[in-house]
């Protein structure tokens, strides 16, 4: 049988098993979308965001890059997080990388590896930020591994920094962002970073917005 045909056949399978517990499933889930989280994850294949979380369809907006960057000239990903906030207002917006990401990891290295240098600069420009603390760190994997939490960490400060987040924090006092980590290795997520609505963030990134009607 072709490797793709196993697909097709998983697929019958998922939809017996939906309507088993549930005879109107699709008929329910396709009239509107309410997810609760955006996910903004690593595309590694591995790292499947309803499988690692037991969310079902439905529940998580998701978007997907390599090394799960949060870059203010990447438009698709700001067109994702524009309707997932103002149109599906979503009430939290999840990074979530993961240890052993290979774009982490070429990241540290010098490899010409082509046109993703240029997306893989964001991690450097993060290893650059942390340099000290990185290099006293001997051991390769731990040091790596420590550079995926970082990278975390600074998309999340993306994110907070984007006039997006800051419009629906004013208004509307949401969404929370996540920093998580999932380990391959035993298959836990744990939250690194968490930003709240009244969180602050040096003043060259802070936006000013017009009062609403309220007089805020």
């Amino acid at each position: 049988m072709d490797s793709h045909k196993k697909l097709l056949l998983g697929n019958k399978a998922w939809v017996e098993e939906k309507l088993g517990v549930n005879p109107r499933f699709f008929e329910d889930s396709a009239t509107v979308q309410r997810p609760e989280f955006m996910w903004i994850g690593c595309s590694d294949s591995r790292v499947p965001a309803e499988d690692v979380t037991g969310a079902e369809a439905g529940e998580l907006f998701v978007h997907r890059n390599i090394a799960n960057l949060v870059v203010h000239t990447d438009f698709n990903m700001l067109s994702v997080l524009q309707y997932a906030v103002e149109v599906l207002k979503v009430k939290h917006v999840i990074v979530c990388g993961h240890y052993n990401c290979g774009g982490v990891r070429n990241a540290m290295t010098r490899y010409d590896l082509g046109l993703i240098n240029k997306w893989l600069r964001h991690i450097k420009d993060v290893y650059r930020m942390n340099k000290r603390e990185l290099e006293s760190i001997a051991d390769e994997q731990l040091r790596w591994d420590r550079l995926v939490e970082m990278n975390v960490t600074e998309q999340v400060q993306n994110l907070a920094q984007t006039s997006i987040i800051q419009k629906a924090w004013h208004a509307e006092q949401r969404p929370i962002v996540h920093g998580w980590v999932y380990d391959l290795r035993t298959g836990y997520v744990k939250e690194i970073a968490c930003m709240h609505p009244n969180s602050q963030l040096d003043d060259i990134y802070m936006f000013d917005f017009e009062p609403d009607k309220s007089g805020r």
